[in-house]
């Protein structure tokens, strides 16, 4: 496979050939496998982990140059969530503690100038990152099923590997204390070795004007990370930054509590579900044995 992958790079070295739509992409998708086998188990050697971090960069780089002005846009909106997220997750001082349950849940918040008041939640789950990540991201539309404060998440387009623009339609609190909101939101999601990221912001979308008998909220930005438990790699340290604006005259201090409250109820109903999703998979194993 190595030498007719050298000789589909040879051959993008003409300019007809590198004119030709998907090519480019399509040889230096084929170099990054063929050197991810090189690498082999455990450690890669330096000069193939070098190469490969490059042809990675140049994958992303001749994917991003393939994609029209608005998913370009997009992208962009996703990355920039994920960077503000970070940066704001990377400051430890300020954070004051909302709620902390019995479990050691715990939500936290602080305000910030030009975003107002965000919220952290931090919690230890008992599942690995990539099933939480297979759940949140390739799974997404189906957070309905198990998240009784969202009524539906609606992939509405995918832009490359790593981008989409999603509805998502909130249920209403009992006691009608926030009414019916949607948001529309780009989503950026991505890994950086075992570290696991979904980031997001409030965007527009051609296909999803205001909706009758909604109030479109805004978030962002808002970024989940996942990464392995230090003491217990079979588990994930889960933080969930959060940033809403819901619009319409409703009380900071029912806000905070909502706010605040969601993300505890996120937390329980995320354990739920995967408890759920191990259990089938293992009466499936059983079956097939």
């Amino acid at each position: 496979m190595l030498p007719a992958t050298f000789k589909l790079c040879a051959g993008i070295s003409y300019r007809h050939m590198r004119n030709m739509t998907g090519l480019r992409r399509n040889a230096l998708m084929a170099i990054h496998h063929e050197l991810c086998k090189l690498s082999g188990p455990g450690q890669p050697d330096s000069w193939v982990a070098h190469v490969r971090r490059r042809s990675s960069l140049l994958c992303s780089r001749i994917e991003e140059s393939s994609l029209s002005d608005p998913e370009q846009c997009y992208v962009r909106q996703g990355q920039e969530a994920l960077q503000k997220s970070i940066s704001i997750l990377s400051d430890q001082d300020g954070w004051q503690t909302e709620i902390e349950t019995c479990t050691g849940d715990k939500v936290l918040s602080k305000v910030l100038p030009d975003i107002g008041k965000v919220f952290k939640l931090e919690v230890l789950l008992d599942h690995r990152p990539e099933d939480l990540y297979e759940e949140l991201v390739d799974n997404i539309e189906q957070m309905g099923e198990w998240n009784p404060n969202v009524r539906q998440v609606k992939v509405l387009q995918k832009i490359g590997q790593n981008t989409m623009v999603t509805h998502e339609v909130a249920a209403e609190i009992p006691g009608n204390v926030v009414g019916p909101r949607d948001f529309v939101s780009v989503r950026c999601t991505g890994r950086r070795g075992s570290t696991c990221f979904l980031a997001g912001m409030s965007t527009q979308h051609p296909s999803m004007p205001q909706q009758k008998g909604f109030v479109r909220a805004e978030n962002g930005p808002t970024c989940i990370v996942m990464r392995p438990n230090a003491d217990d790699p079979t588990k994930t340290k889960f933080t969930w930054l959060l940033s809403l604006d819901l619009k319409g005259w409703i009380p900071k201090s029912v806000i905070n509590r909502v706010l605040s409250q969601t993300q505890v109820d996120f937390a329980n109903h995320l354990r739920h579900r995967m408890c759920i999703c191990g259990l089938s998979e293992h009466a499936v194993a059983c079956v097939a044995s």
